[in-house]
């Protein structure tokens, strides 16, 4: 830190009458104690640090200019309590002999040793006579207490015979002597020897830097009162040094608003920079001036690197050369280092002021270079700050990292960086590029025609290519992982379209494309394969292709747990839930959709196309279950987490319609069913699924008007309805209208076949009951329903039930019926209400049971592989349902009604 000497007579015996070896007179502020300033912050935890100087022959205080070293050790010396012999180095001492001419002054002036008459002088200001050191040695070996030496400034004495001459003295003079160097870097001394003897205290640059505690100390003492953190904050940012602390509280002060201040000053402009370009850049020769202007637009540099900015050879000897220094350059390790922060950025303002136009060459020159050697996000940052798009754009896409730019944690990150993307910049990877961002804000038609465009290019690329010799293997390998991400663009592009021939299309040429890249990136970027598989997963369950979209599906659901596949991972297990809903499987599906919804909620980063679709589900189950409001909640919840309007997915927005349509059935509203059932989405090829479902809605709501016939003939016109559940609903459409063969054939069909779960066994149960009670024999249409009461009781389906009509609910009132529906359909007894205000989802049931199993609130996280806060929340929600407000009456309660 910044001192200024002062007298200290007290610590220095009388002054001496006389001169240095060229007859000048010693002056005595280098040997005065600097006196610290009001503002000095003492720090214990160092000082006593320092207390073990005494018990080892060398002491070294190593640190950055400014880094506190001086007042530090000059604190220490004031509290010692003994004569301290002190000498600040200059830069104009020459040779040996001056050295040791002020050594001999400043340990006379605390006392210590006998008149320098008494072992003879220096001799001349370049010479040094070896008798005079070793009598000095002598003398203090002597001694019975130890002379305590502080050599500031150290670094300042480059002569290696002085390092040699003061190792002789420092080893024969034994325990008569401790020396203190105070220093920039390390001194030319045999420091291994005194480290291995454990003969050395250290306090380096890392353990002088201010801690945050110390830093807020620091500002009180500047009249600065910040709110908690403001300190912390200023340490992150300077790495608690101790003169840009300072030297910020001291500007701050003449701030109007020194919060504000502290946060956002430029640390380029002002006292800071003129501290280090004076201290620091302007110590050093102009060749490693210009290398420390050149990589300061580097986050991290090497040798190699530092040598692509400058051109430079010997860059590495510079490199380790400032760091040794302790120049404000960091090491990393592995021949790597960094720039401390304030300093990159007084480097960037002064390099910009010097060579006006060199920062951009110089980002261009990195990104390059980064990109040759794999260092894809620093070369992705490099290439956009210079505007080099060609290299910017094809770093991601050699990566095979085109998919980042879809969805996940760093997708806005990789969007802003390429937001500055011009119509000049051409080339395959940059169409590329632009296809993505297109892509990822669901800009369908621009995003189509520059997917065109790169495929132009690289028609255009191969052309050139013929009758030239074989393209070199990293060529091929580029052009294959161009290619590549080609075919990943293709298939989500066939999925928002509803293109399931494009979709197979692309994952077949992506097959073929993977042989020609190497393994290590394929391996690299295990995303890619998941959302090719995704995607036309996504596709074949829009064409009702539900087994094959399955088999697609399944490949990436059962990853294992990794950052980069989750996204597609979760997109996957919505798809597989409405797939099991479709079969009539709510329960899988419900599990299913609650491992979609929780992670959904959880993603962060730009929501994937199938956000939402978990929540989706879970309506459509609650629909089934009669939970119509929290059916409603989740379909609010599906829309706040899913990309939003003008964003449609088309599997996504079809299980929207399915769920909405349903419950608007369900309150009663067919008129708006209907309108609810229609997806509204622009596919080239349209889903028989969600055509069937919208159909179906329509054939609601004249089967409300009793127009009978007419529902009927909206599902004639529909081919080959797919889907079980769709099958059960339509054959209960034809059995209102008349048609009691067709729909009885098709609800045995569906109740023989063992793919089909209680979703529609349940319905195609009702068709039979319905059918039976209409032909006058009640017994069977009694056993019907009882098998279907039985059935829908593990899933708790009640809406079937309730939609069947007052026919079918006479029925369900005789008492052995009455039974089976008590407690989970009904209540109790004749007219009563539900046992619960609301049902409890499957999750929550999960965590009841694991509540009466006795887990704590973290055990039960544990098992269940979510976050405590999701289990509170969970809890929350059970006590409300059950009417209770402890865990015990949860569990009580829940056993009183069957529920455990």
């Amino acid at each position: 830190m910044i001192s200024v000497a002062a007298r200290d007579d007290s610590a220095r015996g009388p002054a001496l009458g006389y001169t240095d070896p060229l007859g000048e007179p010693f002056l005595r502020t280098r040997f005065a104690v600097p006196a610290r300033p009001a503002t000095f912050v003492r720090r214990p935890r160092l000082t006593a640090h320092l207390d073990q100087a005494l018990d080892t022959p060398l002491t070294m205080v190593n640190g950055a200019a400014g880094a506190g070293k001086t007042l530090l050790v000059a604190d220490w010396a004031a509290r010692l309590g003994r004569p301290v012999a002190w000498l600040t180095n200059e830069a104009g001492d020459r040779g040996p002999g001056m050295f040791w001419a002020h050594v001999l002054h400043a340990l006379h002036g605390a006392g210590t040793p006998p008149p320098v008459g008494t072992f003879g002088s220096p001799g001349g200001p370049c010479t040094v006579d070896h008798r005079m050191l070793a009598r000095l040695a002598d003398e203090l070996s002597g001694r019975d207490r130890p002379a305590v030496l502080v050599l500031d400034e150290f670094d300042r004495q480059t002569a290696p015979e002085t390092a040699e001459q003061l190792e002789f003295v420092l080893h024969h003079a034994g325990p008569g002597l401790r020396l203190i160097l105070v220093t920039r870097t390390e001194p030319l001394l045999p420091l291994h020897r005194y480290r291995a003897a454990a003969a050395m205290t250290e306090i380096r640059n890392q353990e002088l830097a201010f801690t945050p505690e110390e830093a807020d100390d620091l500002l009180a003492r500047h009249g600065l009162r910040l709110p908690a953190g403001a300190a912390r904050a200023l340490v992150e940012r300077t790495r608690g040094w101790a003169a840009g602390l300072r030297l910020s509280a001291l500007a701050a002060q003449q701030s109007a608003d020194p919060e504000t201040y502290l946060k956002e000053f430029e640390a380029g402009h002002g006292t800071i920079a003129d501290f280090l370009l004076a201290e620091v850049v302007g110590r050093q020769r102009p060749e490693t001036q210009d290398l420390l202007l050149r990589v300061s637009v580097l986050d991290r540099f090497g040798p190699e690197l530092a040598q692509a900015l400058t051109g430079r050879p010997d860059a590495g000897p510079l490199l380790a050369g400032l760091c040794r220094q302790n120049a404000f350059v960091e090491d990393l390790g592995h021949s790597w280092y960094r720039l401390h922060p304030l300093f990159g950025e007084i480097l960037r303002v002064h390099l910009r002021a010097r060579s006006p136009g060199l920062e951009p060459e110089l980002h261009r020159r990195a990104a390059w270079w980064l990109r040759a050697h794999g260092a894809v996000p620093e070369a992705l940052a490099h290439g956009a700050a210079a505007g080099d798009w060609e290299c910017a754009a094809g770093t991601l896409v050699d990566d095979l990292a085109i998919g980042r730019l879809l969805t996940g944690p760093r997708a806005d990150g990789l969007t802003e960086l390429f937001s500055a993307l011009g119509p000049e910049a051409t080339g395959a990877a940059v169409e590329l590029v632009r296809a993505a961002r297109g892509l990822a804000e669901y800009d369908l038609d621009h995003a189509l025609v520059h997917l065109d465009h790169a495929l132009a290019h690289l028609g255009r690329a191969a052309e050139s290519h013929l009758g030239r010799a074989a393209e070199s293997p990293a060529t091929g390998a580029a052009t294959a992982a161009v290619r590549l991400s080609l075919a990943l663009l293709e298939s989500l592009a066939a999925r928002l379209t509803g293109s399931p021939d494009r979709a197979e299309q692309a994952v077949a040429a992506a097959a073929l494309l993977r042989h020609e890249v190497p393994a290590r990136l394929l391996a690299r970027h295990p995303e890619l394969t998941a959302l090719l598989h995704t995607h036309l997963g996504s596709a074949r369950l829009w064409a009702g292709h539900f087994d094959a979209a399955r088999t697609a599906l399944t490949e990436v659901a059962e990853l294992p747990g990794d950052a980069l596949t989750e996204l597609p991972r979760e997109d996957c297990l919505g798809h597989l839930a409405l797939i099991d809903y479709l079969d009539g499987r709510l329960d899988r599906a419900e599990r299913r959709a609650l491992a979609a919804a929780d992670a959904t909620r959880s993603c962060g980063g730009r929501p994937f196309p199938g956000a939402g679709l978990g929540q989706l589900v879970l309506a459509a189950v609650a629909v089934d279950r009669d939970e119509l409001e929290r059916a409603r909640a989740l379909l609010d919840e599906a829309a706040e987490s899913g990309p939003g309007a003008g964003a449609p997915d088309p599997v996504t927005e079809a299980c929207r319609a399915l769920a909405g349509g349903r419950l608007r059935l369900a309150l009663g509203d067919p008129a708006a069913a209907a309108h609810a059932a229609d997806p509204a989405v622009r596919t080239h090829v349209s889903s028989p699924w969600a055509r069937a479902n919208t159909a179906l809605a329509a054939a609601a709501v004249l089967l409300a008007e009793g127009r009978t016939g007419a529902a009927a003939e909206v599902l004639d016109g529909i081919d080959g309805l797919p889907g079980p559940l769709c099958v059960a609903e339509a054959a209960w459409v034809r059995l209102a209208a008349g048609h009691r063969e067709e729909a009885l054939e098709t609800a045995d069909r569906l109740c023989a076949d063992a793919r089909t779960g209680p979703g529609v066994t349940v319905r195609a149960s009702l068709v039979r009951a319905r059918a039976a009670a209409e032909a006058g024999d009640p017994g069977t249409a009694r056993k019907l329903l009882a098998r279907a009461l039985l059935e829908a009781r593990r899933d708790r389906l009640r809406r079937p039930f309730l939609d069947a009509g007052p026919g079918i609910r006479r029925l369900l009132d005789a008492p052995p019926l009455h039974g089976l529906a008590a407690g989970w359909l009904y209540g109790d007894g004749p007219g009563s209400p539900p046992l619960l205000v609301e049902e409890l989802s499957g999750r929550e049931r999960e965590v009841l049971g694991r509540l009466a199993q006795m887990m704590s609130t973290q055990e039960i996280a544990a098992e269940l592989y979510v976050s405590v806060n999701t289990v509170k929340t969970h809890l929350k929600s059970i006590y409300r349902k059950l009417g209770v407000g402890r865990r015990g009456d949860a569990v009580r309660r829940a056993r009183e009604r069957g529920l455990l």
